[in-house]
């Protein structure tokens, strides 16, 4: 067992040399050559992880990384996790980590791979059709739209996202792993990085735990 000096020097390492999202690339090389094909159909999607918001700490401050947001009518403090799931295989093939104050629109681009024939998302990807066009030019705009308008319900789009949200409802799998299994619903440490790096790290766990039983399948004799 390595000494604390020792696992410190090394946690410095992976987080300045951003190893995790190393790490969550080659998996996700390795599921590639092992037949999961990366699609056209991405979804996208962000979750909150929650961080500390006291500042009863050594600091007397909260961390500078994190920001507040708003979602309902409840207040959240933290950072965001926002990721790009391929919609047949249901893996995640992109990941961007902010504070929680930033719009989920903002790194849609970062979450496309560009060859995308449908971009999938909840109400609050709606009406970017020439942000996912500046990034995937051939891809049709699947996201929810906002169903309400002047009071009034459009009972057709209510329908049309409904249908939507059976594909869009997969990305949920992944964050569950990520925040249930794996125990990543609240940041372990100060700052963006050192939260990004297992993030990406718990993204690549969860790739190959999705996709668990048909690698086995391929080594069963």
């Amino acid at each position: 067992m390595p000494d604390a000096t020792t696992q410190l020097k090394f946690r410095k390492l992976l987080h300045a040399n951003k190893l995790g999202e190393a790490l969550f690339a080659q998996v996700g090389k390795v599921l590639q050559d092992k037949g999961f094909k990366v699609n056209t159909g991405t979804i996208v999607d962000a979750t909150i992880i929650g961080a500390p918001s006291s500042t009863k700490n050594a600091d007397k401050a909260r961390d500078p990384d994190m920001h507040q947001t708003r979602k309902g009518k409840q207040w959240y403090f933290g950072m965001k996790l926002h990721i790009g799931v391929d919609s047949q295989t249901g893996l995640a093939h992109s990941a961007v980590v902010t504070s929680a104050n930033v719009h989920d629109k903002h790194p849609l681009p970062d979450l496309l791979h560009g060859n995308e024939q449908r971009v999938y998302g909840d109400s609050a990807y709606a009406s970017q059709k020439d942000l996912i066009h500046s990034t995937a030019p051939n891809a049709r705009d699947f996201t929810n739209q906002r169903t309400r308008r002047n009071g009034v319900v459009n009972e057709v789009l209510k329908s049309r996202n409904r249908n939507k949200s059976r594909i869009r409802a997969r990305v949920e799998h992944v964050f569950g792993v990520v925040k249930r299994l794996w125990g990543f619903g609240k940041v372990r440490y100060r700052g963006l990085q050192k939260n990004a790096t297992r993030a990406f790290t718990a993204l690549a766990l969860a790739n190959i735990y999705l996709s668990r039983q048909r690698l086995m399948a391929q080594v069963r004799p």
